[in-house]
């Protein structure tokens, strides 16, 4: 029979694993059959999620409900991972603890803003509004939405780099996983913010590389850790 010691932690794997692998899930069904034309993370026009948003206002608010989902997901997969890792290093699990629930909270904001947009699209009080009154504030939304997700990536991706170190410090899970997790991550942060200064980072092939890379990470640790748990030994 597991002891107690021997199957929290198990118990607390398996949850963080199937929640990692449930955000994925939930951004998958959100982006293909949510919200391909009313995302701007999707689209570089603005202009045209701007107008698509003006005319979509349940897609909106199903949207932003996915959102919410994703936020509890990712708050308790940052929790997850700090009691899995605090014996590894209090401090910097404390401390990805706090960046990964703030990227949480940022990522939150998207709900607001797309919530924001379904009012401005449904709400009679708007439809007095210029047309191009209308476009302009459902731009702002859209833009808004865009600056939240990106931050929210890089303190979620700096979190789990933190995380992963400790992974590979704890030996909980194979260290490949746990180094590449740590390499995708890193990836995923450093490239987010190298492109706002060097714009060739931007291009489509690098997004793609990094998005990639740490979609192998959180799904093979995602797997590992909902099948298996955490090593005890």
């Amino acid at each position: 029979m597991e002891s107690t010691e021997t199957l929290y932690p198990g118990t607390i794997g398996r949850l963080v694993g199937w929640s990692l692998i449930g955000t994925i899930i939930v951004g998958i069904v959100a982006a293909r059959f949510v919200a391909p034309d009313i995302n701007i993370n999707l689209s570089a026009d603005v202009t045209a999620v701007a107008e698509s948003m003006l005319e979509a206002e349940q897609r909106l608010r199903a949207r932003a409900y996915l959102l919410v989902l994703t936020f509890g997901l990712e708050a308790l997969i940052s929790v997850g991972f700090f009691l899995l890792l605090r014996r590894s290093g209090p401090l910097l699990a404390g401390w990805s603890l706090f960046v990964g629930l703030a990227a949480s909270l940022l990522m939150l904001l998207g709900a607001v803003f797309a919530l924001n947009a379904a009012e401005i699209a449904g709400d009679s009080a708007y439809g007095t509004m210029a047309g191009e009154t209308r476009l302009m504030l459902a731009s702002l939304q859209a833009t808004s939405d865009y600056t939240s997700f990106h931050l929210g990536l890089v303190l979620s991706a700096t979190a789990k780099a933190g995380f992963f170190t400790l992974f590979l410090r704890s030996n909980l899970i194979p260290k490949i996983i746990a180094g590449w997790g740590l390499f995708a991550s890193l990836f995923v942060a450093v490239t987010i913010v190298a492109r706002d200064f060097i714009p060739m980072l931007g291009h489509g092939t690098i997004t793609m590389a990094f998005m990639l890379s740490n979609l192998i990470a959180l799904v093979s640790t995602g797997l590992y850790l909902g099948i298996r748990g955490v090593r005890t030994a």
